[in-house]
């Protein structure tokens, strides 16, 4: 992906800069060159890359996305021709215990964004990050395309299905005849360095390999399309950057493993397991959970037909990355160049 010429200089908006795939998302377009402007709640979890990646520029804002007149104001001042949409209520789990501001966060926050879109007129690509999970899963295990019906039966699936609808509104209501382009991003189940999120394997992994325990798993043998983050965030970075080209292309795309890197929680426990040197990685968490989709996988081949992008790294090397991640922050590593260093080495695999 040639990256660097078309995005050095260019203002960039995004929201969501203090969770993990924000956080990576922003050093990324620093190192490519590009002035970001961000919005974005505080950090969730104690420790999180977003402090560990300090400093940031002056133009990171901490604000809630809902607040359309505060980002509408933002975003007008920035001048930037480009918006990722990345802020959410990204987990399952907490959407059944909070449905409401999960729906209200997830939907009524795009459609604040969408509105700070309309009334900016620098603005022409705006590329919102969905989810795997917005389709409406039957369970037949086959690897979703991106023309398969929208559903989700759970709140946070069912809002970012929402989501897409209300990027499909906008974008025939409002922005068409404005020249504005506008996508939807579907990723799978990312993984990588810096993620302290409850209720997700890496981040519960860590902290139970941190009190000397194995991880207790709630639905060990469910199967998801696990990638390091820098493979959807790279897709993000090639989708914006044709769609501002002028590109004919998909409204929205899935980024995800090739197929032999569908694994079960279990198996990339065990992976884990096997690069931090346990003997036993994992156990059956005790009592019954929400519920949740026993297999889930994406179909990536649009997303190669269309912009020619490929994942880079395989199920090993993920891992690999991902240990040698949460390594180097026990060793007291300066994080924020541990981490641009791996995206340098990302960019030479997928050059």
């Amino acid at each position: 992906m040639a990256l660097t010429p078309f995005w050095q200089g260019r203002r960039v908006f995004v929201t969501g800069q203090t969770g993990f795939k924000g956080a990576w998302l922003c050093l990324w377009l620093e190192r490519l060159g590009a002035q970001v402007t961000a919005v974005a709640l505080p950090p969730v979890s104690t420790p999180s890359l977003y402090a560990l990646a300090a400093p940031w520029p002056e133009s990171h804002h901490m604000a809630d996305i809902r607040d359309t007149g505060a980002l509408t104001a933002q975003l007008a001042q920035s001048g930037a021709d480009i918006v990722i949409h990345m802020a959410a209520q990204a987990l399952v789990r907490p959407s059944y215990a909070d449905p409401a501001e999960t729906f209200s966060t997830n939907v009524m926050g795009t459609v604040s964004l969408l509105d700070a879109v309309r009334a900016a007129p620098a603005v022409q690509t705006v590329l919102v990050v969905t989810s795997d999970k917005v389709y409406a899963n039957d369970g037949s295990g086959r690897a979703f395309v991106e023309s398969d019906p929208l559903g989700g039966s759970d709140p946070y699936s069912s809002s970012k299905a929402c989501t897409e609808l209300v990027c499909r509104s906008y974008a025939k209501s409002f922005l068409k005849d404005r020249g504005v382009a506008l996508a939807t991003a579907r990723a799978g189940n990312v993984i990588g360095g810096g993620d302290w999120a409850q209720d997700r394997l890496v981040p519960d992994f860590i902290r139970a390999l941190e009190q000397g325990a194995p991880v207790e798993l709630r639905y060990p043998q469910a199967v998801r399309p696990w990638q390091h983050v820098l493979e959807p965030l790279g897709g993000y970075l090639a989708y914006a950057q044709a769609l501002a080209e002028g590109s004919a292309l998909p409204e929205a795309l899935n980024f995800g493993p090739d197929a032999q890197d569908f694994a079960t929680v279990a198996e990339l426990a065990e992976e884990l397991g096997r690069g931090f040197g346990l003997d036993t990685a994992w156990t059956q968490a005790p009592g019954t959970w929400e519920a949740e989709a026993p297999m889930l996988t994406l179909d990536s081949t649009l997303a190669g037909e269309a912009l020619g992008w490929r994942p880079c790294l395989n199920r090993a090397q993920t891992i690999e990355w991902t240990v040698a991640w949460y390594n180097a922050h026990r060793e007291g590593a300066d994080m924020r160049e541990f981490t641009l260093r791996q995206i340098a080495a990302y960019e030479e695999l997928s050059a």
